[in-house]
């Protein structure tokens, strides 16, 4: 897959700012915090909103200062250790503390499918993380790595937002722009997925965040 922007990381990091809300609520939206973009706009802002529970402000302001620590940090590794940090930041005042940044220990449910993920080990994630580093164009590194982490289901919660926030730090710094899922393709984005998670196969849906689910201007 050639990458379909040719930016420098100044460039694409002004891009992301320039839509971050937007990226923000959709990406919400994908995991299942309903959130319009104006309420996006205002918890993003420091506003009061009236009527949205306690639970859906912080996943805001979580996502927020999640995208704040990817566009203002360019010298971290692709590594465990950064996954971790994002799940802290999207995550915390949502799952217990002892969850925050921790393999989880607990099985998991994936809605629409009766699959079920294996329990992490963290030296086979580390071991697998390195092998995906080391192949494949910026913007397929990045979409196989955000697939990987979807289907590994590492965290008790926020995966999807961990998986998407890892594989825009490799988009942003690689100037090869943001991957975002807008509202009209997230039906068809989970359909694919649960494909993808039952047989471990992700051409389908990688090819299709390819053709679909990549943002940007060409400076």
């Amino acid at each position: 897959m050639e990458n379909k922007f040719n930016l420098t990381r100044e460039q694409n990091v002004f891009v992301a700012k320039r839509n971050i809300v937007d990226y923000i609520w959709k990406s919400a939206n994908l995991e299942g915090i309903g959130v319009t973009y104006p309420e996006t706009q205002a918890i993003y802002d420091g506003g009061i909103v009236n009527g949205l529970t306690v639970d859906k402000i912080i996943a805001i302001n979580n996502l927020k200062y999640a995208w704040q620590f990817i566009l203002e940090n360019n010298d971290i590794d692709y590594d465990f250790k950064t996954l971790c940090q994002i799940h802290k930041l999207t995550c915390d005042k949502l799952v217990l503390d002892q969850n925050l940044g921790r393999l989880r220990t607990t099985p998991v449910n994936i809605g629409g499918t009766s699959w079920k993920p294996q329990f992490p080990i963290e030296s086979q994630i580390k071991e697998e993380l390195t092998e995906l580093l080391n192949k494949y164009t910026k913007t397929e590194l990045a979409i196989e790595v955000m697939l990987w982490v979807m289907r590994k289901q590492m965290f008790i919660d926020g995966n999807k937002r961990v998986a998407m926030l890892f594989a825009n730090k490799i988009m942003i710094d690689n100037g090869c722009g943001i991957i975002t899922i807008s509202q009209n393709n997230q039906a068809i984005f989970f359909e694919k997925l649960i494909k993808f998670y039952e047989t471990g196969n992700n051409s389908d849906l990688k090819q299709w965040i390819y053709d679909n689910c990549i943002d940007g201007i060409n400076l």
